[in-house]
């Protein structure tokens, strides 16, 4: 498992840099995650409070399913723990990834009254697993954020249920989660999503003048 969680933390870290690089975990935001063991559950996890452009392997953290560390460090896992515990449960799910975008936090906002978005027609939704054709409706469900995390959990879980062919989700005004089989197909669909959203995004800017109006 040491040598395991080693190779697992290094990729997280090389994904953090580069997604900071971008402006989607700019500060101390977003967490990483990604299965180390499934039976007991294990995660490697991104510590709270850590600048995502300097986040080294042996900084993360080996958490159990409960959302303890068990491997000594003195740092706090991420808050928000919980979420990719029971999203890997749901989804079967061998990585999880969160980044801040100011794309999906301004559309999780914009669109937080219906409950979701909707991208269609897009090429790019083809980098999706299980998408075949550009022609395809990507729902993504929109939550309303909260710090009582075990409660967010339980949404989180309720949402997943009832929309299983999603591939990521929103938090209102804190922004998008995403995963995949590994963290290979967990990257690229942060990747898709991300360029989706901010496609969305430029679109409303420049058919509304510069002002985007409440949807």
């Amino acid at each position: 498992m040491a040598e395991n969680f080693s190779q697992i933390a290094s990729s997280l870290s090389s994904i953090a840099s580069g997604f900071h690089s971008r402006g989607w975990v700019l500060g101390t935001s977003g967490n990483l995650s990604a299965v180390v063991n499934r039976e007991p559950l294990s995660l490697a996890m991104s510590p709270s409070g850590f600048d995502k452009a300097s986040l080294r392997p042996e900084q993360f953290l080996l958490v159990d399913e409960y959302a303890q560390t068990v491997n000594g460090h003195d740092a706090r896992p991420s808050a928000e723990t919980l979420l990719h515990i029971r999203i890997v449960r749901e989804r079967g799910a061998g990585a999880v990834l969160h980044t801040h975008s100011v794309w999906s936090t301004m559309l999780s906002d914009l669109y937080a009254e219906a409950g979701g978005l909707a991208i269609e027609g897009y090429e790019m939704l083809k980098g999706l697993e299980g998408v075949a054709t550009h022609d395809h409706s990507e729902w993504l469900p929109i939550l309303e954020n909260s710090q009582d995390m075990p409660a967010l959990a339980e949404k989180v879980g309720e949402v997943l249920l009832q929309n299983p062919k999603a591939h990521g989700f929103l938090l209102r005004r804190h922004g998008l989660y995403s995963w995949g089989a590994d963290l290979v197909q967990a990257k690229r669909h942060v990747e898709i999503l991300e360029f989706l959203l901010e496609a969305v995004g430029r679109t409303l800017l420049a058919t509304s003048g510069g002002k985007v109006a409440e949807v």
